[in-house]
């Protein structure tokens, strides 16, 4: 079996330790040991890249655009390839997991442009004879940590700005999910990235995050993962004056009005809820229904949940793969269980059994529920979703916003009136109209309110508020 190897330094370290990374659609197959980084190995990364930003930091933004059009243009030429492994590893269907190796392929090309794209302002001075130029500059050493969920998408939309803006970055990937971050630092390196620019330190978060988090030479931390790591990182970070940049979770409405197209409203349900196994940040989680069309809807969504194809993620006909390990599968099954014993109706959720070992849940819809209820308070992050009856769109929007996370919101109506009001008054970052509140462009910002994100916007041209310092310089030219 291979063994797959840490990147620090330019060099690929074998580690102390190893773990095996589990096929959750088959418990029999192996994808590969994978080094374990210690204390030891996350400062010696952290120094390469101190050592690595001086000439990095004012490299030329051609030398940057080569780099990361290279690795998007090697990403995209082997998405086939990485979507399989990315399939076998988080349990993704394939389609879903080529689809997101494609998005990091077009995150690095449109990171390559925005390399050449960053500008600055020139200003006339209140005073007379000087001129102001605002400029951006790298900050420096960017701590990356990344969730199992998204395997390559989400180290893309971190490495690919950090790197085009000219830091240096240290990545610390879940450990559940090793075997795309491995491939996407290799295609890098491949592509022509100096010595110590990139590192990559895998292995738990209580080593290698804590490291980051702690190292004085780590200038900014970006994070995606739970509100508990998240909040415990913001307050290190405060403390030494760390810049930091916080995704973390999500309680996402969807909001049907009694005049939305039913079609429409339970494809865009069915999606947002269910599809990569509920496992997004994003995920249509309550579905609040207006009670004109409440019965019809739970109906709909009846019928297309007991026609969904749960299984191997490989396998061509699955439309659901597994849950992604025993740990996540016990929290879903603890949350369908809690809402039953709070009053919940509950049509799926029990454990399926397919020809291979395998984290398989049928997707589970809870109806009669309420919005105080802790299904509708906590995050699940499975293929669970719960119905809220309301009386009308004042109610339905009050319920919307009843919650401590702001990270997406969708509404289905066809009336021109709700939908903007909707868009308007609904606190989230993100607002979808008649589609699944789930599935974002990799040109535009990503990012919510409340407890579910913290700091500047990830991805399009708004990544650079993260990963640059503004400097402001006045020049006098002298006498004319």
């Amino acid at each position: 079996m291979k063994t797959f190897a840490n990147y620090i330094d330019g060099q690929w370290i074998e580690g102390k330790t190893t773990a095996p990374n589990v096929n959750p659609s088959n418990l029999d197959d192996v994808i590969g040991q994978f080094a374990e980084a210690d204390a030891d190995d996350a400062q010696r990364a952290i120094a390469a890249a101190r050592k690595a930003f001086g000439p990095w930091s004012v490299s030329t933004p051609q030398q940057r655009f080569d780099v990361l059009d290279q690795a998007g243009t090697t990403i995209l030429a082997r998405k086939a390839e990485l979507g399989r492994l990315l399939a076998r590893e988080e349990g993704k269907t394939l389609p879903e997991a080529i689809g997101e190796v494609a998005r990091a392929g077009q995150i690095f090309k449109f990171f390559a442009g925005e390399a050449l794209r960053l500008g600055g302002e020139i200003l006339p001075s209140v005073r007379p004879g000087l001129t102001v130029e605002v400029t951006r500059e790298p900050l420096g050493v960017i701590g990356l940590i990344t969730p199992w969920n998204f395997p390559i998408a989400i180290p893309a939309w971190k490495i690919a700005p950090a790197l085009a803006y000219g830091n240096c970055v240290v990545f610390k990937p879940a450990e559940l999910v090793p075997g795309s971050a491995w491939e996407l630092v290799n295609i890098l390196v491949e592509s022509g990235l100096p010595q110590g620019v990139l590192n990559l330190v895998m292995g738990r978060g209580a080593v290698v995050g804590e490291a980051m988090v702690a190292s004085p030479d780590v200038d900014a931390i970006s994070f995606t993962g739970s509100v508990a790591t998240g909040s415990a990182i913001a307050a290190r970070c405060v403390a030494s004056g760390k810049k930091f940049q916080l995704e973390m979770g999500g309680k996402n409405p969807m909001v049907v009005l009694d005049d939305a197209d039913l079609d429409v409203a339970v494809e865009a349900c069915i999606n947002g809820a269910f599809y990569s196994t509920g496992q997004r940040c994003t995920a249509s989680s309550r579905l609040i229904v207006t009670e004109g069309i409440h019965d019809r809807f739970v109906e709909a969504m009846c019928n297309r949940l007991a026609a969904l194809r749960i299984g191997d993620a490989l396998s061509a006909d699955t439309q659901i793969g597994p849950v992604v390990d025993a740990r996540q599968l016990e929290q879903d099954e603890r949350y369908i269980a809690i809402a039953r014993e709070e009053g919940g109706t509950v049509i799926g959720g029990e454990r399926l059994e397919r020809a291979t070992p395998g984290f398989f849940l049928a997707p589970a819809l809870v109806t009669g529920t309420t919005a105080d209820m802790r299904i509708n308070r906590e995050e699940v992050f499975g293929p669970v979703a719960s119905v809220i009856r309301v009386k009308d769109y004042d109610e339905a929007l009050a319920v919307a916003n009843d919650t401590p996370f702001g990270l997406s919101a969708g509404i289905c109506t066809t009336s021109l009136k709700y939908a903007t009001h909707f868009r308007r008054h609904v606190q989230a970052g993100m607002v979808m109209v008649n589609t699944a509140t789930a599935g974002v462009d990799y040109h535009v910002p990503f990012g919510g309110r409340k407890g579910s994100s913290y700091g500047p916007r990830e991805q399009g041209s708004y990544a650079r508020e993260f990963y640059t310092t503004v400097k402001t310089a006045y020049i006098h030219a002298g006498q004319v």
